[in-house]
């Protein structure tokens, strides 16, 4: 990229249309495959102006403060600084959630496993208030989206950071559930006493990115998102292992469990919950890419003393 190329993009009194897209050139040529989104993204942003009314208003030019905001948001997306962080937000089964540094960035496809559970409490006893524990909740996603849908629900979360927790707290008033969510500060099992349980379900998007691969993926996520919520340890599995091995003891009889998996490893994932005593009921579903992204399993009491 040079000087003269940068310039053009953010020089006061450029029209939009010129800015934008000299943006999404510069973009593209640093490898970002979504270059001209993110451009409008952060056009739009530097404007305080819905994308919607950017692109009916491309003869519009820059002023100085919003070419000077905009020449550090486009920036900071060339240093491969992920879009949700650099806007501060990231939507999420039609939510509106606050995102940093501090949290991974929700997936679209993480979207399966709020439908997983949502089929699982269907399945529940009819005026029964579900108890619902999300393991390292990190933004809230997961927990204030099933919040949103179930009304009568009471949800615990926990997360090892206390970072996290501020954010997913904040996310929760944001989207009116802040009284039915408890937040707790621990890692996994070790948030909670064993006075909150049982639980109806338990739902976990834990790390499972082998350690040796985290550097080699995209700049956004290796460099970007936190170390904590991607390293599942050499083989990616050492969180599976210890939420098998723990949540009977946290699960009322009957109670599901709904894990998010790494691609590839839905079988030994299976294999892990099985060997901890979880024989029946276990399955697996795919996200709408076709591949293999949640597992399912019940904790069902004649399963107790089936070996």
């Amino acid at each position: 990229m040079s000087n003269l190329e940068y310039a053009e993009c953010v020089t006061p009194g450029a029209a939009l249309r010129g800015a934008l897209g000299g943006a999404a050139q510069l973009l593209a040529r640093a490898g970002i495959g979504t270059a001209r989104l993110d451009a409008e993204v952060l056009l739009s942003h530097s404007l305080a102006m819905p994308r919607e009314r950017l692109l009916i208003e491309l003869d519009t030019r820059l002023g100085s403060a919003q070419a000077k905001r905009f020449a550090a948001l486009l920036a900071r997306r060339l240093d491969r600084e992920p879009i949700a962080y650099i806007v501060g937000r990231q939507e999420f089964w039609s939510l509106d959630l606050a995102v940093s540094p501090e949290v991974l960035i929700p997936r679209p496809e993480t979207e399966r496993m709020v439908e997983a559970g949502l089929t699982l409490a269907a399945q529940a006893a009819p005026g029964t208030p579900l108890r619902i524990l999300d393991l390292g909740t990190g933004s809230g996603a997961v927990a204030i989206a099933l919040a949103k849908e179930l009304a009568s629900a009471q949800l615990y979360a926990s997360d090892s950071s206390r970072p996290a927790l501020a954010i997913a707290r904040r996310n929760a008033a944001l989207n009116g559930v802040i009284e039915r969510i408890s937040f707790c500060h621990g890692d996994l099992f070790e948030a909670l006493d064993d006075r909150a349980a049982p639980f109806d379900l338990i739902v976990a998007n834990p790390p499972y990115i082998q350690t040796a691969e985290i550097d080699g993926l995209a700049p956004e996520v290796s460099r970007w998102e936190p170390r904590i919520a991607l390293d599942g340890g050499a083989d990616g599995l050492d969180f599976y292992r210890r939420i098998a091995a723990q949540s009977r003891r946290f699960l009322a009889t009957g109670g599901a469990l709904v894990v998010e998996i790494g691609a590839g490893s839905a079988a030994e994932v299976l294999a892990i919950f099985g060997q901890a005593g979880f024989c029946r009921d276990i399955g697996v579903l795919h996200d709408y890419a076709g591949r293999e992204r949640v597992v399912t399993v019940r904790d069902l009491e004649n399963c107790r003393h089936a070996n």
